[in-house]
């Protein structure tokens, strides 16, 4: 590293790490490249680098292994980027008081699929209104990559399906929705509202591709229920709205939760018919990190979020 004058292993007491460095320390950790790293901070590669090495200088530990080829924490860089963190965390939270609101400034929040489409044209206005100091910045994935940003600090919060069996996090229930099978026009079971997972014996399920939650919730409701679709797995798709595409187009039928049905059936050309009780369906929540110092400012959030749900 350029300009080291302590000896790794050697940790000056009287050292006092500022908040650039710390903000160095978890981008690289976070992004595994110098480069990324430098953008996301917007400063220079040289900077960031000067910064971690002023940082490992002054605790005396090598925290970032730089080869050639990648970027790897040692195992006293992992020790303390979850300090590192909170630490961050709470600079971030104490300016934000400052300026009058708990819960402002930049807000990594993760959302799956098959809830961004459907929450956010109502939850990004409200939020404005109700918490203009935030400035959202919306990341689309899948649950594993979401929990994956979680845990490396990429992002703050992220709206999934509950529970998520992951260590080290605090889930918050938003709302809970049912789930409704997708027909093609025409189709026998149309309009009922009494069906049985049962009835999903034979039928041609179509799914989203592997990674979605919904394709394995779908998978875990036949299982549970000892249904036996015709063929599953067959035709896959990216996103919801080419699933329900391809059952307008009469390929098969599929279960999408209850907040999508109003935009994927608004050409007309599909049909839905509704489980009996107990109506099978998901929970969808706020997850955030059970370290971070905002668990308050989360809350709020949620409260938020949990509003603009319908009833």
């Amino acid at each position: 590293m350029i300009g080291r004058t302590t000896l790794i292993g050697v940790t000056d007491q009287t050292y006092q790490p500022t908040l650039s460095q710390l903000r160095a320390f978890v981008a690289i950790a976070e992004y595994r490249h110098f480069g990324t790293a430098a953008n996301r901070l917007s400063v220079s590669q040289p900077t960031l680098s000067q910064a971690l090495a002023s940082l490992e200088n002054g605790l005396g530990l090598q925290l970032i292994e730089r080869s050639t080829r990648r970027v790897l924490v040692t195992p006293a860089g992992k020790r303390l980027l979850p300090q590192a963190m909170a630490t961050l965390e709470a600079a971030d939270r104490f300016v934000a008081s400052a300026a009058g609101s708990g819960l402002g400034g930049a807000l990594r929040m993760g959302i799956i699929p098959t809830v961004a489409p459907y929450v956010l044209p109502a939850l990004l206005p409200e939020l404005r209104k109700q918490l203009p100091a935030l400035v959202p910045h919306v990341i689309e994935d899948q649950t594993a990559r979401l929990l994956d940003g979680l845990r490396s600090g990429v992002l703050d919060v992220a709206m999934l399906a509950l529970p998520t069996d992951a260590t080290g996090l605090v889930e918050i229930p938003l709302y809970t929705e049912e789930f409704v099978l997708v027909l093609p026009r025409g189709h026998a079971l149309a309009g009922r509202i009494d069906l049985r997972p049962g009835d999903l014996d034979a039928l041609p399920l179509l799914l989203l591709d592997e990674g979605h939650c919904l394709r394995d919730q779908t998978l875990d409701l036949c299982r549970t229920h000892e249904a036996h679709p015709g063929t599953v797995g067959d035709t896959r798709a990216a996103s919801l709205a080419t699933v329900v595409q391809c059952v307008a187009g009469d390929l098969g039928v599929t279960l999408i939760p209850e907040m999508a049905v109003a935009a994927e059936t608004a050409r007309g050309t599909l049909e839905i018919a509704r489980f009996a009780a107990p109506t099978p369906g998901r929970t969808v929540g706020l997850a955030f990190r059970a370290s971070t110092a905002r668990t308050e400012d989360y809350e709020i959030l949620a409260a938020v979020i949990r509003a603009e749900q319908p009833r």
